[in-house]
């Protein structure tokens, strides 16, 4: 029997499963892709998240890969709005490190694999996860059939629509917000080096990010999903809003996604227990939702290792963990309904007194404190 099964590959899975590792514990990963996704979605990493990688050791990796953003700029109708500067941060990490979602489960499932072979089996699909007291027996499906595994624990990484979440009875109901987006990637063309800029423009928000390999993600929101979006359509919408000309010949990534959020009722029940999505959906304005999951294991794995080394009930002491993390997401979840409604259409006629007020407040300095620790989790 293990001591805990993480259902989940993705970076939360993946992290918290070294975590366990590296505490000492028997911890396996059961992940259904039988690959590692090349899709580039979350690409910020927070201070915050950046401390927590330090104890998996991933983090200097993952900074010589990244872009350091420092700044971020808003512009409106070409004209320059104010600049938000991460200088004065507390800490070392005084930036947003942008780095693809794909890098970062390269590094953390190499780093796994490294020091601890076998921990990640993929190809293994979690049909059924059943509490039977002392322990969680958990149904599996390969290619070779059908087995089961068990544990004292159940970590549940797998996603808004945790199945695991499903079978431990725990209700996550969700929110869904009036926005939609198209976000693609696209070489870099802009002056902007490795500064992060949002447009607000009365057409809506189109935020532009960079990455590694001279690469640019922009973001823009639409009024009503997009089911097919093309690189044409995409680059389309930048130039009319901003003026900047994007070459849809050089997309190497594009999206569409509609918003919507959850926070689960609970996050333990019983010998399950919730992290990242499963736990917690946010919108991915912002980027903090891999954060957000990083630092429930951070939090989660000391209170796992202390009560299987004593011998204690693990179940009894995760209290505490369920009421910090939880309002953790909700503050996320608030936070992050503020950005998307400044980024919502606005007519010009508004738009304008609007902006003239973000630009006063950021020039305060206590204001542009305040802005820089909510823009980077702190």
């Amino acid at each position: 029997m293990h001591d805990v099964v993480v259902v989940g590959g993705g970076p939360v899975g993946l992290y918290t499963a070294l975590l366990l590792r590296e505490a000492g514990l028997d911890a396996v990963v059961l992940e259904r892709r039988p690959e590692r996704s090349s899709h580039s979605r979350a690409i910020g990493i927070h201070p915050p998240a950046l401390r927590a990688l330090e104890a998996g050791g991933i983090a200097s990796e993952l900074r010589a890969r990244g872009v350091l953003i420092r700044e971020g700029r808003a512009r409106s109708a070409g004209r320059h709005v104010g600049t938000v500067s991460f200088s004065k941060l507390p800490g070392a990490e005084k930036y947003v490190l942008a780095v693809p979602q794909a890098t970062t489960e390269e590094v953390l499932e190499r780093r796994l694999g490294e020091g601890f072979p076998g921990t990640l089996r993929r190809g293994v699909a979690v049909t059924t996860t059943r509490d039977s007291g002392d322990r969680v027996l958990v149904g599996t499906r390969t290619r070779d059939g059908d087995a089961v595994v068990e544990a004292r624990l159940v970590v549940a990484a797998d996603g808004a629509r945790s199945s695991v979440r499903d079978d431990a009875g725990i209700r996550a109901p969700s929110h869904r917000y009036p926005d939609c987006y198209v976000m693609g990637d696209f070489r870099d063309t802009t002056d902007d080096g490795d500064d992060a800029v949002l447009y607000l423009e009365a057409g809506g928000i189109v935020e532009s990010f960079p990455l590694p390999g001279g690469i640019r993600r922009w973001v823009v929101r639409v009024g009503c999903p997009q089911e097919r979006p093309t690189a044409e359509g995409l680059t389309r919408l930048i130039r009319e809003r901003t003026g900047v000309d994007v070459d849809p010949r050089t997309s190497s990534m594009l999206s569409a996604f509609e918003v919507q959020s959850r926070l689960a009722e609970r996050f333990v029940s019983g010998r399950t227990v919730l992290v990242g999505d499963a736990a917690h959906e946010v919108s991915p304005i912002g980027g903090q939702g891999m954060n957000l999951g990083w630092l429930d294991a951070e939090r989660l794995v000391p209170i796992i290792a202390a009560s299987i080394r004593d011998g204690q009930d693990v179940a009894a002491r995760l209290d505490l963990y369920e009421k910090e993390r939880r309002s953790q997401a909700a503050l996320a979840r608030r936070k992050a309904s503020i950005n998307m409604a400044l980024g919502r259409p606005l007519p010009a006629p508004l738009l304008r007194p609007r902006n003239a007020v973000l630009a006063a407040l950021i020039r305060n300095d206590a204001v542009h404190r305040g802005v820089a620790r909510a823009f980077t989790m702190q």
